[in-house]
Parts: structure tokens; C-alpha cells; sequence
């Protein structure tokens, strides 16, 4: 994963007084924090080698395999560690909820803090597309916990045939409303549009910054191919 053998980059770690070191899991799609837990160097060794996360449990004082008994185990994409050598960051893609509560993550409190500009609920955007940030990672929470009755809960359920039928039809509606000229109409099953699209890109576990990372490759060529011409 990072080019390392698990024993190198074990040594490349400083462990604390216990032989432990913080993991951050991070999902490689949304890019949501999803927990925090501690691995020791069997820990690190067994993530390295079987491409799922394993962590030392400080309460237990045992190794724990995570999802081996609810199944939410966590597909290792990458496994960095800072600057310093004693945090690790471990992005992954997580099957079902992370929480041991059923949530998405386990950073689901929010505490306001004093001399903050606004809480994430009543904050302006920073940007014109935070909006598209937040939905994927509402998205991913939908697909983890698939709470009752939502309707993101059920395209997930249904499967990628009626998500592609969702897209296929919005598609349609967005070539109508542009056919009426209507802005309203465009507004509205474009944004439709967008959403099932999401919907599609986290059930193919493919993430948002990969479509932008094709559409900065592809302007960087027309760039170029511009200024050969």
C-alpha cells in the first residue's frame, strides 16, 4: 500500500509507552472521518497483509478483526502515517456502518463552539459546490445505516437496475424541461438528475473526485492542445 513491507513501515512508526498508535478510517469515497481505534504492530502487520482493518482493542486488551462478527468490514485502499510517524490514516471502503451504534461514523455528535461563524446546519457555504460534498456524504451514511423508509434506503435496496432505470428516466425529464425552455423545470429534474447519479457513483464505490479529476485532466489537454494549435 505504500510501498513499504509491513515490518518497514511497522519501524517507521513511534509507538507509545503501550506498543499502540492512533488509526484514523477514513471512507475512500465520501471521504467522511469514520472512527478512531489503535493498532499495535500484530494489529498493523494483519492490515497490511490481509487488506482489512485490524485494531487492538485497549479495553478487551485483544486483537479485533473489524466486521468479523456484524459483517462491516473495511476494504483497505490506503494506509499512510504522518509527518511525525505516530498517527495512521487508513482510508478504506466500509461495508455497512462503522459505528457500533448503527451510525455511518462514529463522529456523529456535534458540539458547538464558542467564536464560530455558524454551525454546520445554519452555515453559508464556503464554496459553490459544498452542497455536492455534503450530498455524497449523506449518501454514503444512507447506504451504511439504510434507515427505514428513506428513499435513498430504498434505490439501495432495489439494486443498481433501478438506479440506472432512475438515471435513464431523469436524463429524459431533463431533456424535456430543456426542450419547454423552462429554468424552473430544468432546476428541478437537472438537481434530480444529479442526485441519482451520486447514487449511482456510491453504489459503484467510485468517487466524486474521480469525476473531477477526469474533467481536470481533460481541461488540462484542451489547454494544451489549444496552445500547440
Amino acid at each position: 500500500m505504500s510501498g513499504q513491507t509491513s515490518e518497514q513501515l511497522a519501524d517507521a512508526i513511534k509507538w507509545d509507552e503501550a506498543g499502540l498508535v492512533p488509526a484514523i478510517v477514513q471512507d475512500a469515497v465520501s471521504k467522511e472521518v469514520l472512527m478512531l481505534a489503535y493498532m499495535n504492530r500484530e494489529s498493523l502487520k494483519l492490515t497490511a497483509e490481509s487488506g482489512e482493518t485490524w485494531f487492538w482493542s485497549r479495553s478487551r486488551s485483544e486483537l479485533w478483526h473489524k466486521g468479523a462478527t456484524s459483517g462491516h468490514i473495511q476494504k483497505v485502499r490506503s494506509l499512510r502515517y504522518d509527518c511525525d510517524g505516530d498517527t495512521l490514516l487508513v482510508t478504506v471502503e466500509q461495508t455497512g456502518p462503522a459505528c457500533h451504534t448503527g451510525k455511518y461514523s462514529c463522529f456523529y455528535n456535534v458540539a458547538g463552539v464558542s467564536g464560530a461563524e455558524g454551525s454546520e446546519a445554519t452555515s453559508e457555504p464556503k464554496n459553490r459546490f459544498e452542497i455536492l460534498e455534503k450530498l455524497e456524504a449523506t449518501i454514503a451514511q444512507r447506504d451504511a445505516e439504510r434507515p427505514e423508509g428513506a428513499y435513498t434506503t430504498y434505490l439501495f435496496e432495489k439494486g443498481v437496475d433501478k438506479i440506472l432505470k432512475k438515471v435513464g428516466e431523469e436524463a429524459g425529464e431533463v431533456i424535456i424541461a430543456a426542450k419547454n425552455r423552462s429554468h424552473e423545470e430544468l432546476r428541478y429534474e437537472a438537481s434530480d438528475l444529479i442526485f441519482h447519479l451520486m447514487v449511482l457513483l456510491r453504489e459503484q464505490k467510485l468517487p466524486l473526485d474521480d469525476l473531477l479529476g477526469e474533467l481536470e485532466r481533460r481541461y488540462m489537454k484542451q489547454k494544451s492542445d489549444y496552445a500547440i494549435s
